[in-house]
Formats: C-alpha cells, sequence, structure tokens
C-alpha cells in the first residue's frame, strides 16, 4: 500500500461526502412535489404522462396497489426486452447485422436488466444491436433504477407518516425520479463522457489495419449515454464486453473517479432525502455512517491483500503486488477501490478482472454482495435494504433494554420484523441452495474453468452476483448455457423481488400507526451507539449465514497460497 494509493481513495470519499448535501436536497424536493429549476420545462411533461397513464399526482395508493403497479410495470419491460432481443435481426439500427439472440440468453438478459442486475452472458459488441442496446437496455438502466429509488421513498414514507393509508403512488414516482432526476443527471454526465472520448455514434464499426498488417473491426456505438446511466443508475451493463476496464468506456483516471463516484451518489444521497423526510437529518447521518464504516474496512482490506500479493510471485524476485487482471491506467489502489465501490453498490461495473484478485482481495466484493449490498447498495435497493436491517437491530435493542422496540417514534411489532427477516433471508436462499446444486451438477460443474476452492468461488460469487442484483462476475465461468441461464434469472428474481414486496408491506404497516413520543427509556437511533449496534448486526447475520461457505472458498485458498499451491 502507498500513500498516494490511500489520497485517492480518502478524496474519493471527501468528493463523495460533499455530493450528498445538495443531491438529498434536490431529490428531497423532487419527491415532496415542491417546484424545482427544471419545473417550468418538465411539469407540463409531467403531467402529459400522468393524463395517458390516467392517474394523477394527487392520487395515493395503499401498499398493495403500489406493488401491484410495480409488478405489472417490471413485467411488461421484461415482455419489451425479450421481445427486442428475439427479433433483433429484422428490426434497424443494426449496422453489424447482429441475429436474434438464443431464446434463453434473451430470457436471461431479460430478467437481468429488469431486476437492475445486469448480468451478461454474453459480449456486449457482439450480440446486441444498437436499438436493443438503446431502446432496450438502456431504457431498462432508466426504469429498473428509477424504480428501486421509488420503493425506498415509499418505504421512507412509511417511517415518516402516521395513521395514513396510502405511501404514494407509484407512478408519480417512477415519473419524477426518471424526468427530474435520472434524464438530466445523465445528460450532463453523457456530454462529459464525450468530452473524455467515450463513443457516442450511429455509425458502423470501423475496420482498420493493425501495424502488422492484421484486419481489425473496432466497436463503436451509443457509448456514452449508456455509460452514465449504467453508473448513475448502479447498473453496470457493459457496452462492451470488458466493461469498464474498456477504453472507449472508461478511457483514463479522471472518468474512471467520475464512474467511481456515479456509482455512489444517489444512494448515499437517499440517506438524506430520508433524515429530510422524518424531520432528523442526523437519522441519515447515522445510516451513511454506518455504511461508510463497514466500506472503508472492506476497501483497506481489498487494498492490502492485492498490495500485498502473492508470496509465490514474490518468490520470483517479482515486487509490487498483484497487477494480474488489472489495467496499468488505474493501477492497485483504483483497481481495488472500483472493486470495493462497484459490490457495495448493485452495480456490476468492473475496471479489473475479480477472478485475477488474491482470495482475499476477491473475498471483500463478494462479502460486499452476500450482505445484501447495504453498504449505500443499489440506488434504492441498498437504502430499503438497510432499512431491514435497521428493524432487525432496533429490536434487538429492544429486547436487551426489554421495551417494546421502537424506530422514529413508530413500534416495531412482530409483523414488521417477519417481514425484514423474510426480506433478509431470501437472498442466502438463492445464494446457497442454487451454488450447492450447481457444485455437484456435472452440466454445471463443466462450466468451471478452474477446481478445488477456486472453481467454488467462482460458482458462489456467479450465484451471489445473481441474488444480490449486483451483475459483476467473477470470471472463469461459462455462463452462457441452460442451467445458468435460468437458475441466475430465477436468483435475480428472488432478489429483487421477495424483498421489495415485504418492504412494501413494512411501508403500509408503519404509515397507518400513530407516532409514539419519545421517552427516557427511547433508544437513541442518531448515534455512535446505533451506528456500532447496526454495524453488529450486518456484520452478525452476514457472518453466522455465509461463513462456512466463505471458509471452503477464499479463505481455504488463502492458506493454501501461503503454503505454495494454487488453482
Amino acid at each position: 500500500m502507498t500513500i498516494n494509493g490511500w489520497i485517492q481513495i480518502l478524496l474519493y470519499c471527501g468528493i463523495l461526502l460533499l455530493l450528498v448535501k445538495p443531491l438529498g436536497g434536490y431529490m428531497y424536493r423532487v419527491f415532496s412535489g415542491d417546484r424545482t429549476l427544471l419545473s417550468p420545462v418538465l411539469v407540463p411533461i409531467e403531467r402529459g404522462l400522468y393524463r395517458l397513464a390516467g392517474t394523477s399526482e394527487k392520487e395515493e395508493q395503499h401498499w398493495a396497489v403500489y406493488a401491484t403497479g410495480m409488478l405489472l410495470f417490471n413485467l411488461a419491460g421484461f415482455l419489451v426486452l425479450y421481445a427486442l432481443q428475439r427479433l433483433q435481426g429484422a428490426l434497424p439500427y443494426n449496422p453489424a447485422g447482429m441475429t436474434a439472440v438464443e431464446p434463453g440468453l434473451a430470457f436471461n438478459t431479460a430478467v437481468s436488466f429488469v431486476t437492475n442486475t445486469n448480468w451478461q452472458n454474453y459480449g456486449g459488441e457482439s450480440t446486441m444491436s444498437y436499438l436493443v442496446q438503446m431502446a432496450g437496455l438502456t431504457v431498462q438502466n432508466f426504469v429498473s433504477a428509477a424504480t428501486g429509488i421509488a420503493i425506498a421513498i415509499a418505504l421512507i414514507r412509511g417511517f415518516a407518516r402516521a395513521s395514513s393509508k396510502s405511501i404514494g403512488n407509484f407512478w408519480v414516482d417512477l415519473t419524477r425520479c426518471t424526468l427530474y432526476v435520472l434524464l438530466p443527471l445523465c445528460i450532463v454526465l453523457t456530454l462529459v463522457c464525450v468530452w473524455l472520448g467515450i463513443p457516442q455514434t450511429l455509425g458502423a464499426y470501423v475496420d482498420a489495419t493493425t501495424l502488422e498488417g492484421a484486419k481489425q473491426t473496432i466497436a463503436l456505438g451509443p457509448v456514452a449515454s449508456q455509460i452514465a446511466i449504467k453508473m448513475l443508475g448502479t447498473n453496470g451493463g457493459g457496452f462492451f464486453n470488458a466493461n469498464a476496464a474498456h477504453p472507449f468506456e472508461n478511457p483514463n483516471a479522471i472518468s474512471n473517479m467520475i464512474q467511481m463516484l456515479s456509482i455512489f451518489a444517489l444512494g448515499a444521497a437517499l440517506t438524506n432525502v430520508f433524515g429530510r423526510m422524518v424531520g432528523n437529518q442526523r437519522q441519515g447521518w447515522a445510516i451513511l455512517a454506518s455504511m461508510g464504516v463497514l466500506f472503508l474496512v472492506g476497501v483497506a482490506v481489498c487494498y492490502w491483500a492485492e498490495a500485498a500479493g502473492n508470496p509465490l510471485v514474490h518468490a520470483l524476485g517479482i515486487d509490487g503486488g498483484n497487477m494480474e487482471g488489472k489495467e496499468t491506467r488505474f493501477g492497485i489502489a483504483l483497481s481495488a477501490l472500483f472493486a470495493v465501490i462497484t459490490t457495495a453498490a448493485s452495480c456490476g461495473a468492473v475496471n479489473a478482472m475479480h477472478d485475477s484478485f488474491t482470495a482475499l482481495g476477491g473475498m471483500i466484493p463478494l462479502i460486499n454482495m452476500q450482505l445484501g449490498e447495504v453498504i449505500v447498495g443499489g440506488v434504492g435497493a441498498g437504502f430499503y435494504g438497510i432499512l431491514m436491517f435497521v428493524v432487525i437491530a432496533v429490536f434487538v435493542a429492544g429486547l436487551m433494554v426489554g421495551r417494546t422496540p421502537e424506530y422514529l417514534g413508530k413500534k416495531i411489532e412482530a409483523k414488521e420484523v417477519k417481514m425484514a427477516m423474510l426480506a433478509i433471508l431470501c437472498l442466502p436462499l438463492a445464494m446457497l441452495i442454487f451454488t450447492a446444486i450447481a457444485v455437484v451438477l456435472p452440466s454445471a460443474v463443466a462450466s468451471m474453468a478452474n477446481g478445488g476452492p477456486h472453481g467454488f468461488t467462482e460458482v458462489l460469487y456467479a450465484y451471489t452476483s445473481a441474488a444480490a442484483n449486483n451483475g459483476s462476475a467473477f470470471g472463469g465461468l461459462t455462463g452462457n448455457t441452460p442451467w445458468y441461464n435460468v437458475t441466475l434469472s430465477l436468483g435475480m428474481l428472488m432478489g429483487r423481488f421477495l424483498v421489495i414486496i415485504p418492504a412494501l408491506a413494512i411501508a403500509g404497516s408503519l404509515a397507518a400507526k400513530k407516532t409514539v413520543p419519545a421517552s427516557a427509556g427511547t433508544f437513541p437511533t442518531d448515534g455512535m451507539l446505533f451506528v456500532g449496534l447496526l454495524v453488529g448486526v450486518i456484520i452478525i447475520v452476514g457472518g453466522l449465514t455465509f461463513f462456512p461457505s466463505l471458509a471452503v472458498g477464499p479463505i481455504v485458498e488463502h492458506l493454501a497460497m501461503i503454503h505454495g499451491q494454487t488453482f
């Protein structure tokens, strides 16, 4: 590890913190229906969309109606994206002449982008036409991100309201998030990406002749616009197969820093939105502090492991840490930082190959996802995910002091705790059961490039990434097979909607309750004591659930590496 590396990491953290309040304040005004700088232009468009949808910003929905609208909208998005892929060969804006996507892969990809996962069992530049990239994948990047933020806002209303039968209107929240938050930010970011040299064109691929005289086809396309929303919306799906390691997606250190900030910006700002909506910004800062502690620990371990490198390589007289699978443009520090950021959020973009990380370095991204990606997490998804742990944390606090758990003046009772546990336990259900089957099923084992604990980690990482709606790949696993296309899709659906439905049920239950005034026995939830409790609950739940699988994967691989064995 170097001082320069830590300066870059701390610089990133400092800029991120400076963005939290202004972004949080703007988003708070948007979802409160207040006037913003963009209102004169966007209000007529917003109201026109409501008329087309047959709704109004004044209409409120019960949580079950909110959930039904969300599910139907996502089902429609899935069907449209699947159809675009299957009809790709007959549709325009296809200069490379891409043929129809195979049914299993089309199903997996449609599920992946609808659930904000962006797991890719294909190479983008060699599989998807410009039309599918724009009208299919990029559109889903917007609306899946907006769906996650809408759910988070609905849950926040559950804590902020009292004696209410409604938690907002899904169509209004979705529209406002897309129009006022995602689109304006993405327009600015797209222009910045183009300025930095990222392509944005509908022109055909370019044929070039190399210095050796060989022929090479250089893939181009509407890249910058997809990069903007894939980062801001924590989608992560790359236009190119190499993702953010490709120079056309991530050309230099400036673009790398901007993309890392984009991944965390909206998720971190939602903590400030929460504080404003419940009337106490310290509550939001406490949650952000909990996320920050887990994030910094992960960065420190990952950076240390990659800087230390492999002792077997050092024995050959080669020093300088583990540069295998990393871009020399970014180096070890920024590669480790990017890996932790993208897996702490449900982004999945990568600027280095996680399969080439050391065992412990690769374990940190895995743990980030297994914890439910509550360390900032996906836009919206990370926040409503950590609120599930907040419910469990105040329940534990209530048990310790012998009184009914409370949070923000709301009694946390059996229904809320059960729903929170259901949301938390659905993730290990999808991650571990599918992994257990895959490592003994001959057709699934045949897709593994490595044996031993490293091969096991490849499979565990794939199902963890799917269920956590992350989408990053460890590498070394051939995922475009019938088994993996189907089971990874099921994991994505479970990880998305089996968390959202309980979260909305909790929102509806809390919104209907009266607010109880704080008393001398009320456990304070806006200080460091609560931060420590929340971090402890997250680590304990994650440790008890996933330690056995980590022990037979990256931990065993690390011990074997120390003793001179590789896989």
